[in-house]
């Protein structure tokens, strides 16, 4: 059985690539829409927030 970081590292991972995925589609038209811009820049967001939780919990893998 996985420890539960690892479970989430995994959820983290892929919520991360799906936003990714989800940003380059938006960042592959030619022009952004005021709306399109800001949902743009929210994506960013998430996605770095995503990141940043995955990186955590990594940090504290290690040094357990």
């Amino acid at each position: 059985m996985k420890k539960p970081s690892v479970v989430r590292i995994e959820q983290l991972k892929r919520k991360h690539s799906s936003l990714d995925a989800e940003l380059g589609e938006l960042m592959n038209q030619t022009h952004l829409t005021p709306e399109e811009y800001q949902l743009a820049r929210e994506l960013k967001k998430r996605k770095l927030r995503a990141k940043d939780g995955i990186v955590a919990l990594r940090e504290q893998g290690a040094s357990s």
